[in-house]
């Protein structure tokens, strides 16, 4: 049996299909770990989601902020941007079930055999492994839950900016969720910059890759991560024990799959034409 983590892949379901060819991969052998962010962007967020719930006990998924962006559009909670592809999944005769299995992922996800964790952002620089499954647990519980429509009412905002384990309610919750889904940047102290985007070399001097904080309580742990398409290493090595596996397939770039059951790790990527170009300001609502 082989172990493959997939970069984000945003509704990218042909490339989906493309590297899962190349890989050979099995649904009756393989398991397939999904880093965040299955939907939204490109063209074919509805057939993504059905195959990664098709595929039941050979799937792990970890959720995204375009993968909660979804269901808080669901549930009425926000509003689709222009760039937004997830009216069909609205549309669907499935809908209430792809919604209801979204909403049972985990935040987090830690296997004990091979001691690696797949996230989609990253952690906080002040949280262990196990403080990090905790918190991701707490938000899992309240998805699960019948409060999960009010999660969507509170989940955007970038405060608090600083992590308190006194933390409660929608605020704790926040901020546990934009770690998990969100962070790039941070500072020494592990306060996040959320609109910093860029490659590293362009954010404000204060600020440094989470994976990159001195001290950092999970440097000696293997993270998988997605999120970040402007790395210019993803896909091809890890930093300080994370990998980093967004490779912009959304955006023209490319869609990874990193074999996790060897080592070293193996690498496989295939080519995306690109369902959207960052650079363009769309005007019209794209169909989805």
């Amino acid at each position: 049996m082989a172990t493959y983590a997939i970069g984000d892949v945003q509704g990218c379901f042909d490339e989906l299909t493309a590297l899962l060819a190349h890989i050979n991969f099995k649904t009756d052998r393989d398991q397939l770990w999904f880093c965040g962010d299955l939907v939204n962007r490109g063209p074919k967020s509805l057939e993504t989601l059905r195959y990664a719930r098709s595929l039941e006990d050979n799937a792990i998924t970890v959720l995204g902020n375009h993968d909660l962006h979804l269901l808080a559009f669901a549930y009425g909670n926000k509003k689709p941007g222009k760039k937004d592809t997830l009216y069909s999944i609205m549309q669907a005769n499935d809908a209430t079930e792809l919604l209801d299995w979204l909403r049972s992922q985990r935040m987090a996800f830690h296997d004990n055999k091979s001691n690696i964790t797949l996230l989609h952002a990253g952690t906080h620089p002040a949280w262990s492994i196990n403080k990090t499954l905790e918190l991701a647990k707490e938000v899992e519980q309240v998805l699960r839950s019948d409060r999960h429509v009010d999660f969507y009412k509170h989940m955007y905002g970038d405060k608090p900016q600083i992590w308190d384990d006194s933390l409660t309610g929608w605020s704790r919750y926040r901020f546990i969720t934009n770690i998990l889904t969100r962070i790039r940047y941070c500072d020494e102290q592990g306060k996040p910059a959320f609109d910093e985007k860029g490659a590293p070399g362009s954010q404000a001097e204060n600020l440094l890759p989470w994976y990159e904080i001195p001290d950092r309580k999970t440097q000696q742990d293997t993270i998988i991560f997605g999120h970040w398409s402007t790395l210019p290493y993803a896909g091809i090595k890890g930093i300080n024990n994370a990998y980093a596996i967004d490779s912009g397939c959304v955006w023209g770039g490319k869609l990874t799959a990193i074999r996790i059951d060897v080592e070293p790790f193996e690498y496989s990527l295939v080519k995306c034409p690109g369902a959207q170009k960052p650079q363009l300001k769309m005007t019209k609502k794209r169909a989805p």
